[in-house]
């Protein structure tokens, strides 16, 4: 119960205060920009993200029923805002989760670990445009 709890906390207040500084300051958290399965609306989610090559690495916090992900998958694609830039990201790819976890910095491996995440995905990106401010 108290992880469900924890996740409404961050998503009706948390998740606002994050989306101020995600996509935009050298950490790793970004903006995903995705479109709602049955709703049509889009929506943004901060997210824990490494980048690799033209790829990301996405932490799954709260595992992989969360709607952001579910709106991905459906969708085949969306849009990251990371670091200043907006990039078309395609259809996420689930990941060995230690092999994933070790392409975090330590400070975030670490929290990863804490945290106890067990699902990772990979996208593919290309660079769309500098991000809006």
């Amino acid at each position: 119960m108290f992880p469900n709890r924890l996740r409404y906390f961050n998503k009706r207040f948390l998740n606002r205060f994050i989306l101020k500084f995600a996509g935009y300051s050298r950490n790793s958290f970004a903006v995903v920009r995705h479109v709602g399965r049955r709703s049509g609306k889009t929506y943004e989610t901060p997210i824990m993200v490494e980048s690799r090559g033209k790829e990301f690495i996405i932490a799954l916090t709260y595992g992989p029923h969360v709607d952001w992900y579910r709106n991905l998958l459906a969708a085949e694609q969306g849009s990251l805002i990371w670091q200043g830039k907006t990039y078309t990201i395609g259809k996420p790819e689930p990941m060995n989760s230690d092999v994933a976890r070790a392409e975090f910095p330590l400070p975030q491996r670490t929290i990863l670990r804490l945290l106890k995440v067990q699902h990772f995905i990979r996208v593919a990106s290309s660079v769309v445009e500098p991000a809006r401010t």
